[in-house]
């Protein structure tokens, strides 16, 4: 069967001029791996190790360096050219702040709306807003809400109704709990692994916390230096890390659930 995504000797690197490009090392060098319909993959690695830039690329927001992307097949820079719509709806994005996610000066119900204007040219009623405040665990008391007015945790929620609210195939979380409070962060990753069960979407999601994506992802990358030092099934990789720095990943991880 055909993966849902696939890399192949993907690197990337930022730089100015190409001839200034040319003589700057890699960001990420010789990536492979695929991701699997309705399955979820973690990326882990420390700050600088690549994997925002990692789910960057698979989103389409920065240019391939070299190598490909494939989204069913078909290559990213196909589906941008020539379905661009239809690619930003099946790739959505959870972005690590939603207080920086959402514009302070809409209300919630505006907020709600803006990615189905855009992506289905259409404006949702009150019905369907509603159902997907429902669908994030969300009252409709707050559809008049500003975000001003809004928790971190319901933020988040928000967040995570409005890239429902394109019935993607595919939701990348960039570090998704890590602004918000301890006491909230076990409710806003229990509720994601629902829904991505419930709306069978495949998950990429990068932290530098591996207890974090441990929880949520059945598949584990681990980064280092922009190279994938070590990837497989997530519990078989906890169980028996075989790269030194997936082995200190892991100690770390331990250390703290104590």
């Amino acid at each position: 069967m055909q993966p849902l995504i696939e890399v192949s000797n993907l690197h990337f690197r930022y730089g100015g001029s190409s001839k200034r490009k040319s003589a700057l090392p890699w960001t990420l060098t010789g990536l492979n791996f695929a991701v699997e319909k309705s399955s979820s993959l973690g990326v882990v690695g420390e700050s600088g190790s690549g994997k925002s830039t990692l789910i960057r690329l698979l989103c389409g927001l920065l240019p391939i360096g070299e190598g490909s992307i494939q989204l069913e097949g078909r290559n990213i820079h196909d589906w941008l050219d020539t379905s661009r719509a239809e690619f930003r709806r099946r790739n959505q994005f959870v972005f690590q702040n939603p207080r920086r996610s959402l514009d302070p000066r809409m209300r919630v119900e505006r907020s709600l709306s803006e990615p189905i204007r855009a992506l289905e040219e259409r404006t949702p009623d009150e019905h369907e807003l509603k159902q997907l405040l429902a669908a994030v665990g969300l009252g409709p008391e707050i559809l008049p809400r500003f975000p001003h007015q809004l928790s971190g945790g319901q933020l988040q929620r928000i967040a995570l109704a409005r890239v429902l609210s394109v019935k993607p195939s595919i939701l990348y979380a960039d570090e998704p709990t890590s602004a918000l409070d301890v006491s909230v962060q076990a409710q806003v990753l229990n509720l994601l692994m629902d829904l991505v069960d419930r709306f069978e979407l495949s998950l990429i999601m990068v932290s530098h916390d591996l207890a974090v994506v441990s929880r949520v992802a059945e598949n584990l990358i681990v980064l280092k230096d922009g190279v994938i030092v070590e990837a497989g099934d997530t519990q078989d990789i906890l169980a028996n890390p075989s790269h030194p720095y997936t082995v200190s990943l892991v100690n770390a991880a331990q250390a703290v659930s104590r």
